[in-house]
């Protein structure tokens, strides 16, 4: 159906402007109900895409700012892959200060949704010590050589208790900051995994000390090379990743 699904919300909906930073998804400005919204056209599946909605919904009520979905005229909260959310003001964090009050949110995002069932058909980084594929990540598409490096650097988060993962959030554009609350937006790379993915944040504002922060940035910079691989980014992202010493 494509963006003709946008009738769904009402006889008045209407595509505004495409929004800079989808990858994966057509993402634009639209007006809904006079309102205006952020509409995400991509090709998830009803199942992941019903994940994301029941995540942003229970974190809405648990009082955090996330772009929660508005229902069509019939309740429906996504329809065939497009679905339309609540427009988030704000700015991009600037200052040491304003990382900091991310990492705050990062961590009670983390504290309310540990034991959350995983993403339909995601895989966690220490899931894929022992697979290959999940959702965008294919590591048979990479070079023998980096999948041993990404494998290593999430050896290292192994054991460690699990929670939902933003997944994409010391990108500014992921972030939409005033000054009495943090917004975290685009949830689309979100699922299960271990915390430390979400916390190698610009000048270490989770403060995590030197070998936790080793750590996460290691498995941080794996995971963005397996999941963009083979675009410009992905390659400089693994060159940050270490070579294991044979």
């Amino acid at each position: 159906m494509g963006w003709e699904a946008l009738g769904q919300w009402g006889e008045d909906a209407v595509r505004i402007e495409r929004l800079a930073g989808g990858v994966a998804n057509d993402v634009w400005s639209v007006r809904v109900h006079g309102q205006l919204a952020v509409a995400r056209l991509g090709s998830r599946s009803d199942a992941d895409l019903a994940w994301e909605a029941e995540l942003l919904q229970y974190l809405d009520r648990e009082g955090m700012t996330v772009p929660v979905p508005i229902p069509t005229t019939d309740g429906r909260l996504f329809v065939d892959g497009l679905v339309v959310m609540k427009y988030m003001e704000g700015g991009p964090p600037e200052t040491g200060s304003d990382w900091r009050r991310v990492a705050d949110t990062l961590r009670e995002l983390h504290r309310l949704t540990q034991g959350w069932p995983q993403r339909p058909g995601w895989r966690s980084s220490t899931d894929l010590l022992h697979t290959e594929t999940g959702t965008r990540i294919n590591l048979t598409a990479m070079p023998p050589e980096a999948v041993i490096r990404c494998r290593a650097a999430w050896a290292r988060l192994t054991g460690r208790q699990t929670c939902v993962v933003h997944g994409n959030p010391n990108s500014p554009g992921n972030v939409r900051i005033t000054a009495d609350r943090v917004a975290l937006i685009d949830w689309d790379e979100s699922h299960v995994d271990v915390p430390d993915l979400d916390l190698a944040l610009p000048d270490n504002a989770a403060d995590l000390d030197d070998g936790a922060h080793d750590i996460a940035a290691q498995a941080s910079a794996a995971w963005e090379a397996a999941v963009c691989w083979q675009d410009e980014y992905a390659v400089k992202r693994l060159a940050e990743v270490r070579a294991v010493l044979s």
